[in-house]
């Protein structure tokens, strides 16, 4: 039965997968627009630090505001309506919830209302990767300990890209490297929240009219999120990362399998199996053409003469040699595809992507000369960017999460480009996430 088969089957049997989230912003928002006219799907309940805003959010992609007043999950349940509130813990208890959905976006926060959810015996379907990148594997251990699915979200790249490497090994395919896009130029990594518009290609008023977070895009434009998104790609595929971080070798789709293969015949890898990300623009600012920029890829091996002739009779683009071959997509829809990831862990009891390893970490890398006393504003703010590392190297040298380094104090002055420690910083190591991250490291294989 096709998957769509079965979220109509649940809404004939009046069995609807229900869903509580956590986070009304543009991710969640997305997904609220589509809900509606899924089947078998029902958004219960809803967490936000500003109710009002979440309803604001519900209302201006369409939602009749008399449906926005349920007074509980069990009321929201009866009703048809949903349950806003600001405390997700009135209702991650409640048996009227399924899935809990985490979007906030913070990744301290999100291991609290993960760990929450697990306790609960709910599934999770987890937006905020930024909590993945760190402590993915640790907390994939603490859901199947408690018997329910931890996933990653299905319209987020790295949940579309574990379902390429999936299809690529099912056919029996090697992975040489798998990744995403990117629009990149090396001085990006500098931008901050104020500059961040000019560089994406928006203007300030669309990005208002969008409710567009500054920080958030530029955490995507600086190579934050393309670092913290590989890393995602890397634990839930077992692909390796790059010792000195991402390369973003630039080219259209059709360059991906000359780029992607080793660097010993000819292309962009360190080595093969690695996680990667294709630049849309050339190092003097040029744009490739048919760029690969909001999409995902696979390449692949062709490791015989018999399966290398197949590329050749059925015009397959390859590398020159005609042993390598890419498929893609080239855009995601980041929170209007949520539903495929409800779907599969609701009806289909699977994941869209799961970490299996602790093999990619991203550290924190200084946007300039930081002097001692300054305090680090975390993910796409003005002091620091990600970097991807190995997770060997970074654990063995103490180096600072980007995920976890928001607030932190410099105890001492720090360099344009330079890693930030663990040893260079004053900051509050109590919350959950600093347990779950040495859990995290725990399960890393020396």
């Amino acid at each position: 039965m096709s998957l769509y088969a079965k979220l109509q089957k649940l809404q004939e049997d009046g069995k609807p997968v229900r869903v509580g989230m956590v986070g009304a912003g543009k991710f969640g928002s997305m997904f609220l627009a589509q809900v509606r006219k899924i089947p078998g799907v029902q958004v219960i309940a809803i967490a936000d630090l500003s109710p009002e805003r979440a309803r604001s959010n519900l209302e201006f992609i369409g939602w009749d505001s008399n449906a926005l007043h349920a007074t509980s999950a069990e009321d929201a349940a009866r009703t048809g309506g949903i349950f806003i509130t600001e405390d997700y813990t009135s209702f991650v208890s409640s048996p009227f919830i399924d899935v809990m959905v985490e979007c906030t976006g913070d990744p301290v926060a999100a291991v609290d209302h993960i760990v929450a959810s697990f306790d609960h015996g709910k599934d999770v379907v987890n937006v905020t990767v930024e909590a993945d990148s760190y402590c993915g594997a640790g907390l994939a251990k603490r859901a199947r300990d408690a018997g329910v699915l931890y996933s990653l979200a299905y319209g987020d790249q790295p949940a579309l890209t574990a379902e390429l490497v999936d299809w690529a090994r099912c056919c029996g395919f090697q992975v040489m490297a798998a990744g995403r896009g990117h629009k990149w130029q090396a001085h990006y990594r500098l931008s901050t929240p104020e500059t961040v518009w000019e560089h994406w290609g928006l203007t300030p008023e669309k990005a208002e009219r969008g409710r567009l977070n500054p920080k958030m895009f530029n955490s995507f434009l600086d190579g934050s999120k393309p670092a913290i998104e590989s890393a995602a790609i890397a634990n839930a595929c077992g692909l390796n990362v790059p010792t000195e971080g991402l390369a973003y070798p630039a080219g259209d789709v059709e360059a991906i399998p000359s780029l992607m293969r080793p660097r010993a015949e000819g292309g962009a890898l360190e080595g093969p199996g690695m996680v990667e990300v294709i630049s849309a623009l050339r190092e003097d600012g040029s744009h490739v053409g048919y760029d690969i920029r909001q999409g995902i890829w696979v390449c692949v091996e062709g490791d015989t003469d018999y399966i290398r002739n197949c590329f050749e009779e059925y015009g397959v683009v390859t590398d020159p040699s005609g042993t390598y071959c890419a498929m893609y997509k080239r855009f995601h829809l980041i929170g209007l595809e949520l539903g495929m990831s409800v779907a599969h862990v609701g009806a289909r009891r699977e994941t869209t992507g799961t970490p299996s390893q602790f093999i990619g970490d991203v550290c924190a890398v200084s946007k300039g000369q930081l002097r001692a006393g300054s305090v680090l504003d975390g993910e796409g703010g003005a002091t620091v960017y990600g970097g991807l590392r190995p997770a060997k190297l970074s654990t063995a040298g103490g180096y600072l999460p980007l995920g976890l380094c928001n607030g932190a104090v410099l105890k001492r002055d720090i360099g344009l480009d330079d890693v930030i420690t663990l040893d260079d910083v004053d900051l509050d190591s109590t919350p959950l996430a600093f347990q779950l991250r040495a859990e995290t490291e725990a399960l890393l294989e020396r």
